[in-house]
C-alpha cells in the first residue's frame, strides 16, 4: 500500500535535526519492510494558523510503501516527537485504484456505444468534433489577436 506522510517541524529544528527526523523514519520502514519512494523537503513556510506559539514550519512530504503497521509505527512516533508540530498520513493508492476502475469503465462504456454504431471501438486520427482534446490547435480562440495597437 502506497501512503503520504506529511509532517511539520518546530522551526527551532536545526536542518541536521530535521535530516535526524527522516533517517529515524527510514530506519522504521527499514525494519518493517517498507520502502521510501520520495521525500521532499519544501522548506520553512508560514503555517495556514498558529499552533502554539508557533507561526512558521519545515514542511517534509514523503512518500512511502508499506503496510499499515509501518504507518501505524510511524504515526506513533511522530506523535511523541517534540520537534513535530504536526504530521497526516493519507493512503494514496485507494484513489489511484477508484480513478483507474472509473476510467476503464468509461472507456469501455465509450467502445460499446461506439461498436452499436456501427464505428470502431476507438476513435480515428481526425475524427471528432472541432475543439475536441484530440484537435491540437482551436482557432476560435486566439488570445494574441487584437492586442497590437
Amino acid at each position: 500500500m502506497k501512503y503520504e506522510l506529511v509532517y511539520i517541524v518546530s522551526p527551532e529544528a536545526t536542518d541536521a535535526q530535521v535530516a535526524e527526523l527522516h533517517t529515524q523514519v527510514e530506519q522504521i520502514s527499514q525494519r518493517l519492510a517498507g520502502t521510501i519512494e520520495k521525500t521532499d523537503n519544501w522548506g520553512r513556510r508560514k503555517l495556514a494558523y498558529e499552533i502554539g506559539p508557533h507561526k512558521e514550519g519545515t514542511y517534509v512530504l514523503a512518500t512511502i510503501d508499506g503496510s499499515g503497521e509501518l504507518m501505524k509505527e510511524i504515526d506513533r512516533r511522530l506523535k511523541v516527537s517534540d520537534l513535530i508540530i504536526r504530521h497526516l498520513v493519507v493512503r494514496v493508492d485507494e484513489e489511484q485504484t477508484v480513478i483507474e476502475r472509473l476510467r476503464n469503465r468509461r472507456t469501455e462504456t465509450t467502445r460499446r456505444r461506439r461498436v452499436a454504431r456501427g464505428l470502431p471501438p476507438d476513435r480515428q486520427p481526425g475524427e471528432g468534433q472541432r475543439g475536441d482534446v484530440d484537435d491540437d490547435r482551436d482557432d476560435r480562440f486566439d488570445l494574441n489577436e487584437g492586442l497590437e495597437r
